[in-house]
C-alpha cells in the first residue's frame, strides 16, 4: 500500500493537487490487495477486464494466445499500472491474456469502484488520468521502438531499463516481446556478450 500511496502522492504533486484525508479514505477503502502465484492468468481473451491494478511486486506479460507460439506484446514490472485497459475502459471483451511471470502482489480496484471514486473525490480523477497516461506512454514507446529500432537495440534498451529481467522472464517471452524468434535472440545475445 505504501508504494501505491507514494506513487499517487507523487502524481498529485505533478498535477498540483493535495489530496485530503477524506479522499485517501475513500480511495483506500476501494483497493484490495491480492497475491497471485507465478503463471496465473489475470485477464483472459474473450472476457471483460474489471480491474485496474497497481503492481506492488512482480512481473506480468500481455500476450495473444496462438496455437503454436503465443505473441508477447508487453511486459510490466513493479510499481506500475496493469490492466487490459482498452477492455476496462470500454467494458467490452479483451482480445488478449495477461499472465503473471513471477509471484505477484497487486492492489486492485474494480471498474465500478473507480467510477465511484471519480464521483466522490477530486483526487480520484488524478488516479484515472495517471493510469491512462502511463499506459498510453508505455504503449507509444513500445510502438515507436518496434518501428525505429533494431531487435538488438530493443533488447539492449529492455535490459538497461530492467536489468533483473533475465532472472524473472523466460527468454522465449523476451524474444517474442522484441519481435524475434528465440534462435534470433540467441544470436543477438552472443553478439552482445
Amino acid at each position: 500500500m505504501e508504494q501505491l500511496k507514494a506513487y499517487l502522492k507523487d502524481s498529485s504533486r505533478l498535477a498540483g493537487l493535495n489530496p485530503s484525508e477524506k479522499d485517501w479514505d475513500i480511495i483506500l477503502t476501494k483497493l484490495v490487495r491480492q497475491e497471485f502465484p507465478k503463471k496465473h492468468i489475470l485477464s483472459t481473451a474473450g472476457q471483460t477486464e474489471n480491474y485496474l491494478n497497481f503492481i506492488e511486486s512482480g512481473v506480468a506479460r500481455f500476450y495473444i494466445p496462438k496455437e503454436e507460439n503465443d505473441v508477447t506484446f508487453n511486459i510490466v514490472f513493479d510499481t506500475g499500472f496493469l490492466s487490459a485497459y482498452d477492455s476496462f475502459l470500454t467494458q467490452t471483451p479483451s482480445t488478449y491474456n495477461i499472465e503473471t511471470l513471477t509471484d505477484t502482489v497487486l492492489w486492485r480496484m474494480t471498474y465500478n469502484d473507480l467510477q465511484a471514486i471519480y464521483k466522490e473525490t477530486e483526487f480520484g480523477n488524478v488516479i484515472g488520468r495517471q493510469a491512462g497516461e502511463e499506459l498510453f506512454l508505455k504503449k507509444q514507446k513500445r510502438e515507436l521502438e518496434l518501428l525505429n529500432l533494431t531487435a538488438e537495440q530493443r533488447y539492449i534498451n529492455l535490459f538497461s531499463e530492467q536489468p533483473q529481467l533475465l532472472q524473472k522472464v523466460p527468454l522465449k517471452y523476451i524474444a517474442s516481446f522484441i519481435g524475434v524468434t528465440p534462435q534470433a535472440l540467441s544470436r543477438i545475445r552472443k553478439r552482445i556478450y
